[in-house]
């Protein structure tokens, strides 16, 4: 969908893009995370993260107000993974 759409309305100057967010701590995760895991799985499961901490909300706000900035006004049609590098991992 992303795609059709930067395709139909690129050339009108309007661009579209995805932000699509791995795992991001907020309080309902941090709870649920904390009553299903002991802290040495958090532990192991941090390490498995290149960048080693969880994700934040205001890495996802970051990266959509990039993309809605002017600076970002020639990208278009793409997909931006916010996880830290989790998907690399396999």
């Amino acid at each position: 969908m992303t795609l059709q759409l930067a395709q139909e309305f690129g050339p009108h100057g309007i661009t579209c893009n995805a932000v699509c967010p791995g795992a991001i701590l907020t309080p309902r995760v941090d709870r649920l995370l904390s009553e299903r895991m002991t802290q040495a799985e958090r532990d192991a499961a941090l390490a498995q993260i290149p960048m080693r901490r969880n994700g934040r909300v205001e890495d996802v706000a970051a990266a959509v107000a990039f993309l809605a900035s002017e600076e970002a006004g020639f990208i278009t049609g793409q997909l931006l993974d916010v996880n830290g590098g989790q998907g690399m991992c396999s």
